[in-house]
């Protein structure tokens, strides 16, 4: 059986403009695949080399697979059932796999509005796209697909949705194939290194009402630190990699396994081979400030808080704990311990003004991160607060949910000049880094890799995809008039999805009400940690 997957070509100038990312689900589930005895395995990473439609589809009909799969978060969901369609265009017979963490929740919006797709993985891939292909492959498909587990499917007209899978207990038992990517593409531009995104952990332990990965996820499971290190080590070994980003919402969580990583790569002599950022919260910074300089001995040299927003308002409307204060000293102690530190900023809510966006740029001129980042606010479309913002929601063109399209419009402005004043901080912020702080920090690493982070800020600028500048047609404050977000206006909530959404909702409002002991505020802040019992 040949199997293809294939990562689709969506673009909107956020975080890419860093670099190419491996997408690290491709080698998990060539790896499950594999370690099953399915060898036949392909791969097309159409975002990162380009591919266009018609390009995919000669390679898809030159490789005649049997199974076509691919995924997608919220805004690239539109790309991945293109990808699909083209698969079934190239062959009727080929069996459509979507998954995700966007279908996971959204299969009634996806199978209502792209009914080529065969099926619909629900949750966590390995596990269950293995009892896929082997229902497949045994000539049991389609009449084995009501009775496996974590699929949705269109059986006829009616959207069929089978019992939740178990999560996976044993993520150490997991192998990733990370052979099946072409390392040679995924350059962290700051650096010119090869860069890699393993995980420490699925899950997280709390229940923010506007995250998914408590909800994709459900349970929070943490690896061996040792085995983290294995895969990092063979990164290096076999492949070149040499930056790595945790890819957990919050690695720091637990304090005693995130300790033992860091012990576990000096040991190995990694910090001299490899360097690596993570995202975390504020108060885990002060929690451990005089751990610092022991995680940067570990090779930890960027941390991107999430300081969400400088006024205390919005850190109240958030329900975070953390105060402007505190986001002050945990950028300090960042840069005291030589680690550079990004502070994240989220804009576009309702009760934005020029006043507030204003403010997060005098608060980044007096905390002084080494990067600064604003991202507009998005709610994702299967979280309990999406549901709370109500009528405020107009856009569900999903393909603009991609933190630098606004998709909440402030009362106060139009959508145009919420843009120009975010690119007006951007232009104040980095302008005052390039003449008067990156050429002067030194000769060594801190100044190669802030000279390295301008770099990309320009390339992505001239090139016009920073903040999909080039799409929207805004090329500064004289062009507001001219700005357009292209959003497709036909798009709405398929009345199927809305029920399914409610449901979810409610449970998930009973569950948080129960946990509220232990329910974080927000990534970046809250002031909840995790029990030494539960290390």
């Amino acid at each position: 059986m040949r199997i293809l997957l294939i990562h689709p070509n969506y673009h909107s100038g956020g975080a890419e403009i860093a670099g190419n990312w491996p997408p690290a689900w491709a080698a998990y589930l060539a790896g499950a695949l594999k370690g099953a005895g399915y060898d036949d395995v392909h791969f097309i990473d159409a975002m990162t080399d380009h591919v266009s439609d018609e390009d995919l589809r000669a390679r898809i009909a030159d490789l005649r697979p049997d199974v076509v799969g691919t995924t997608a978060i919220t805004p690239s969901i539109y790309k991945a059932e293109e990808v699909l369609q083209i698969a079934k265009d190239v062959s009727p017979a080929i069996i459509t796999m979507l998954g995700g963490v966007h279908a996971t929740f959204m299969f009634r919006q996806v199978l209502t509005e792209a009914p080529w797709i065969d099926v619909i993985v629900r949750g966590e891939g390995e596990e269950i796209l293995l009892n896929l292909i082997r229902a497949i492959d045994d000539g049991r498909w389609p009449l084995a697909r009501h009775q496996i587990e974590g699929l949705a499917f269109l059986d006829g007209a009616e959207i069929i949705a089978t019992k939740a899978a178990p999560t996976i207990k044993d993520l150490d038992g997991i192998s990733p194939d990370w052979a099946i990517l072409d390392w040679s593409k995924y350059i962290y531009i700051p650096l010119g290194k090869r860069v890699a995104i393993p995980n420490m952990a699925r899950g997280c332990p709390f229940t923010c009402s506007f995250c998914s990965q408590w909800k994709f996820w459900r349970d929070y499971r943490i690896r061996d630190p040792k085995k983290v290190v294995d895969e990092i080590e063979t990164l290096v070994r076999d492949h070149d990699v040499g930056f790595f980003i945790l890819a957990d919402e919050e690695p720091t969580i637990n304090r005693k396994k995130f300790i033992a990583f860091c012990e576990e790569l000096i040991a190995r002599d990694l910090p001299d081979k490899i360097q690596w950022g993570i995202n975390t919260r504020v108060t885990d910074i002060l929690r451990d400030e005089e751990l610092l300089p022991f995680y940067r001995k570990a090779g930890l040299v960027h941390v991107s808080l999430g300081t969400e927003a400088a006024a205390q308002l919005k850190l109240d409307l958030f329900n975070k704990e953390t105060t402007v204060e505190q986001n002050k000293k945990a950028i300090r102690l960042l840069r005291e311990a030589d680690i550079l530190v990004e502070a994240q900023f989220i804009v576009g809510l309702e009760n934005e003004t020029a006043e507030t966006l204003e403010e997060t740029y005098r608060m980044a001129q007096d905390w002084k991160p080494d990067l600064a980042n604003w991202s507009m606010y998005t709610p994702w479309p299967f979280s309990n607060l999406f549901r709370e913002l109500g009528d405020k929601v107009e856009i569900y063109d999903f393909d603009k949910y991609n933190f630098v399209t606004p998709i909440i419009k402030p009362a106060a402005m139009d959508r145009a000049e919420l843009l120009d004043r975010v690119m007006n901080n951007y232009r104040r912020f980095y302008m005052r880094k390039a003449l008067f702080s990156y050429p002067w920090q030194g000769t060594g690493y801190r100044r190669k890799y802030l000279l390295g982070c301008l770099k990309a800020f320009l390339k992505a600028g001239f090139q016009r995809t920073f903040y999909d500048l080039g799409r929207v047609n805004y090329w500064g404050p004289q062009s507001k008039k001219g700005v357009n977000f292209g959003f497709d206006d036909t798009r709405r909530l398929a009345p199927a999805q809305a029920v399914d959404m409610n449901e979810d909702w409610v449970a998930a409002a009973d569950r948080s009400r129960k946990a509220q002991a232990a329910v974080a505020k927000a990534c970046g802040g809250g002031s909840e940690q995790l029990a030494e019992s539960a290390q």
